[in-house]
């Protein structure tokens, strides 16, 4: 398939994505609290490479220079997060000022530049001191989101009119409150489970309040998604997979499209009974504008009877002889496509937005220059399939790379590098990668025809 920006429409959202604690650093400055995060990397043996995002790529003193360079690569959106603890350093009560002018200083920045700013207001760094007291495990989380989110759209929504609620709440609940190899650190299905539920009502609750205070908001929340196929056609692979794929894939989206839990594939899910309290199956449908799918690849899965409650593991693309990323993860196009068919077959989304797509290599700076092949034909391969998906009759409106800079990789620490812009994370100096300008001149102008063969490309 050969095709060019145009093919997309003309109101198509191109766009880069960020997270505050990935890139901000200033992780103590100017009234900050701390976040789970700030104590989770402070732990011994949490973080692969043992470093942290204080420092980070410094956004918060460099986000004046990082606009610019957005708009000088004719990425005409920027998705990024806003630290929850920069605006309530104790999670509730008295707002800190200087964490408020910094978003202002940002979001002017980018109104300033052209460069419109989409704000995600949960992007798992929950401030400590709520965590403290049970954190997305506590019914509370509730209030104090609500707290949060009334706060931040009456201080920033007079210019900012793209919200997304949660990001990836799968991951932050599953990483997080489950498996305990993200923030908190918290492990066990008597912690998942409850933290589900409550983020499930918070991404609801999150997008009636956007909604009350500005009528004319463009509201969303992401997801994230992996297409999953069995190991085998065995019956026993096949429904290790739709468990799979109910954990994965559907567990947060279908409340929100009024469908309730997954309950039959996924019988874990049952669980959620006893935190149900009156009207919360009512309150967890919300109409968003968009739901935002954050894809980087698929997962295999096979039978296996002796891991709990999903009677199934994944098979890791190392074992599969496949093209792997980075992360280990498999390069695998067709997934996206096959997501956008699925969340597009449920009738109450309006809009798709990718709002997450990227990957991660070992990227290297010579002689000034990052040459990074195997992104560009990841991208233009990926990009090929949202275009098909799009003449498929999906209502996908958006694609957002992940990510502008390399970032702090949460467990991964620094090494993989998913920026279209290299950073030297001792400097701070930000060379654009070959990745980087190919965005740029396929935005800038219809002539660049990209095909999902790279050497087909041209201008």
């Amino acid at each position: 398939m050969i095709f060019t920006k145009d093919d997309f429409g003309p109101n198509f959202h191109w766009g880069v994505s960020t997270a505050a604690y990935q890139i901000e650093g200033a992780h103590d400055s100017d009234g900050k609290g701390p976040s789970v995060w700030d104590q989770f990397v402070s732990k011994k043996g949490k973080i692969q490479d043992g470093s942290n995002g204080n420092h980070a790529c410094n956004h918060y003193h460099n986000y004046a220079e990082d606009v610019a360079l957005i708009q000088s690569l004719n990425i005409p959106n920027y998705r990024f997060s806003i630290a929850w603890s920069r605006i309530f350093p104790e999670g509730v009560g008295n707002i800190n000022q200087a964490g408020v002018d910094y978003y202002n200083r940002l979001i002017d920045a980018c109104l300033a530049s052209d460069v419109v700013p989409w704000i995600t207001l949960y992007h798992w760094d929950l401030p400590l001191a709520l965590q403290r007291k049970g954190g997305w495990v506590n019914r509370e989380v509730l209030h104090w989101f609500e707290e949060y989110v009334t706060a931040c759209v009456k201080l920033f929504g007079d210019r900012v009119k793209n919200w997304m609620v949660l990001n990836e709440p799968m991951v932050f609940t599953g990483a997080g409150y489950f498996l305990g190899y993200h923030a908190p650190g918290v492990k066990g299905i008597k912690n998942f489970v409850p933290a589900m539920h409550h983020a499930t009502l918070c991404q609801s609750l999150g997008g009636r309040i956007i909604r009350d205070l500005r009528p004319d908001a463009h509201i969303g929340t992401t997801f994230s998604c992996s297409h999953i196929d069995p190991a085998s056609q065995e019956t026993k692979d096949i429904k290790a997979a739709k468990r799979f794929d109910a954990l994965l894939n559907r567990l947060f989206i279908e409340p929100a499209m009024g469908l309730g839990y997954p309950v039959e594939d996924l019988p874990i899910a049952k669980r959620v009974e006893d935190y149900l309290e009156v009207d919360d199956e009512k309150n967890m449908p919300f109409d968003f504008d968009f739901v935002g799918l954050q894809n980087y690849t698929r997962e295999v899965v096979r039978h296996n009877w002796y891991i709990p409650y999903l009677q199934g593991q994944i098979v890791k693309a190392e074992d599969r002889d496949v093209e792997r990323t980075e992360m280990g993860w498999e390069v695998y196009p067709k997934g996206i496509y096959k997501m956008l068919k699925r969340f597009n077959s449920y009738e109450n989304v309006k809009s798709i937005l990718v709002t997450e797509n990227g990957v991660a290599f070992d990227d290297q700076v010579d002689s000034g220059y990052v040459k990074d092949p195997r992104r560009v034909k990841f991208l233009q391969s990926y990009i090929s399939e949202v275009l098909k998906a799009k003449r498929n009759g999906v209502k996908v409106d958006g694609y957002f790379i992940w990510s502008l800079m390399d970032n702090f990789e949460w467990a991964e620490g620094y090494a993989p590098r998913f920026g279209i812009v290299h950073n030297d994370f001792e400097t701070q100096k930000r060379v654009v990668k070959d990745s980087g300008y190919w965005y740029s001149r396929f935005l800038k102008s219809s002539k660049v025809m990209l095909s999902d063969d790279p050497k087909k490309s041209m201008v």
